[in-house]
């Protein structure tokens, strides 16, 4: 061999050694773990609190559920303003807001063609009026999402009861809202509400979704079953203490009330990926009365850490009055709500600690440390233990000051896939709180109160797979006072 090619020969050795190292510096991800959220179900997911408007013709009657026979002359909302609606979301924090655009009773609140029970009937706005459009309109002008609720069960429409002449009717009106209110809605919602003398009705609902994914792909379909949002089971805004993202769908149906349990816990065996909404009222009754009041703040707090908390997202009604507006009181409370949301979580002691774990993917440098749970990103990067290990935990350590809190927030890096089953957190080695799912989120509030410690360690003791811990917050909650156990 010439020295010209034992050169280039050493040279290109050299190349093919450095970029194998270079490569073998280079860990990958851990793999996913099935099911997945879609892009759609994470966008959902970091919502974490979305607001109901339940308005019609019972919020002039005094009612609950209509009877389908009131008069379209009782609907005159004479100062309704869907923006003052809106933005009292966005006071709450509310990114998405949700319409009936028509209840049990019938009643349309946009002038469709397909009825004449509807506001096109009102002496609102001399029957040229359309709350859809103007709520649509509205939340677009302030960039809030939109969307729609529409009730299969029907106590108004003749053709009610008429499978084929009832689905037609609906499914029409269905591609009546999808088509022309623009393609900013973002969540449509379907229930199996109706009263125990309804007539038989099958609805289609299989057509009805497909549908709704023909005319907007990147919608997302609540109901009992799905296809892309789950019922939580009741309407107190109260998920179960496990609550898993991931169900078998094909052991739900919509309407069917020997699931509630499964819908609040979901399935650690799930083959779906079907996270659950928990909706509940600001007031006791979903539409307007005058002899109600909001709730109080902590017993909203209350429901915040029992939904978004546990892996849910909050759908919070607001129910606008008989002017058309939310009523002052509930204003009021919605801004002490995320006032007291912002007072609780926009402090992180955690954030000035020393952060250690039992081992790290990859080893120092591959990205997967556990310094992540202590960054801005909650979706994208986490703490990955190493392989081949089954003791996987994470300690914070103060620096300087003892660490005071009485809040505990985990969030795991669901984007690939939900994964923990049981987890301890124990404070200078005593044991503060445990629990089983994390999730998207989940929030300890400590039934001891206030914690001082100099050590935070956080246990994963059951994981499907390798645990994916993407944030960890320490926080103080002023507003929380748990009575002393009595001994």
């Amino acid at each position: 061999m010439t020295t010209v090619a034992t050169h280039l020969f050493c040279a290109s050795s050299l190349l093919v050694l450095f970029s194998r190292l270079a490569f073998s510096w280079v860990t990958p991800p851990p793999l996913p773990l099935l099911p997945l959220p879609t892009y759609s179900q994470l966008q959902w997911q970091q919502r974490e609190l979305i607001m109901f408007f339940h308005f019609g013709v019972n919020t002039f009657t005094d009612s609950e559920w209509g009877t389908g026979r009131e008069s379209p002359g009782v609907f005159d909302p004479t100062r309704l303003d869907a923006g003052q609606w809106v933005d009292a979301a966005a006071i709450a924090g509310a990114s998405l807001v949700i319409l009936t655009a028509k209840h049990h009773d019938g009643f349309c609140l946009w002038p469709s063609r397909y009825t004449d029970h509807s506001v096109a009937g009102s002496p609102w706005k001399k029957g040229a009026g359309d709350v859809v459009k103007e709520f649509v309109t509205a939340a677009k002008a302030r960039g809030v999402d939109a969307g729609l609720y529409l009730s299969p069960w029907d106590r108004h429409d003749r053709r009610y009861g008429h499978n084929k002449k009832y689905n037609e009717y609906y499914l029409a009106q269905l591609q009546e809202l999808l088509h022309n209110y623009g393609d900013g809605i973002r969540e449509i919602w379907f229930d199996g509400a109706k009263g125990s003398n309804a007539p038989n009705m099958t609805y289609y609902f299989t057509e009805w979704f497909s549908m709704v994914k023909e005319l907007q792909s990147s919608i997302n379909i609540f109901s009992d079953a799905g296809p892309d949002v789950r019922w939580v089971g009741n309407e107190k805004g109260f998920a179960g203490k496990t609550c898993w993202s991931t169900i078998n769908r094909t052991s739900l149906s919509i309407g069917n009330g020997s699931i509630v349990d499964y819908l609040n816990t979901g399935d650690p065996r799930g083959t779906d990926w079907l996270p659950a909404e928990c909706d509940v009222s600001i007031r006791t009754g979903w539409f307007w009365h005058k002899s109600q009041s909001p709730k109080k703040l902590t017993k909203l707090l209350s429901i915040y850490y029992n939904s978004v908390g546990r892996n849910c997202v909050l759908l919070l009604n607001v129910p606008p009055n008989t002017t058309g507006l939310i009523s002052p009181a509930d204003v009021n409370r919605l801004r002490e709500f995320r006032s007291a949301i912002n007072t609780i979580f926009s402090a992180n002691v955690a954030e000035k600690c020393a952060v250690t774990a039992s081992s790290q993917r990859g080893g120092p440098g591959a990205g997967f440390g556990p310094e992540n749970v202590l960054d801005d990103d909650h979706l994208r990067t986490y703490w990955a233990p190493g392989e081949g290990r089954d003791d996987h935990w994470i300690e914070l350590s103060a620096k300087d000051d003892r660490l005071r809190f009485n809040v505990i927030r985990i969030q795991e890096a669901i984007g690939l896939g939900q994964r923990i089953k049981r987890h301890e957190i124990y404070a200078d080695g005593k044991f503060i709180a445990g629990g089983t799912t994390v999730g998207h989120k989940r929030l300890h509030r400590l039934t001891m109160g206030v914690v001082s410690a100099q050590r935070v360690t956080i246990r994963i003791t059951e994981s499907r797979g390798l645990p994916l811990v993407s944030s960890v917050g320490l926080h103080y909650d002023p507003y929380w006072n748990p009575k002393p156990k009595e001994h």
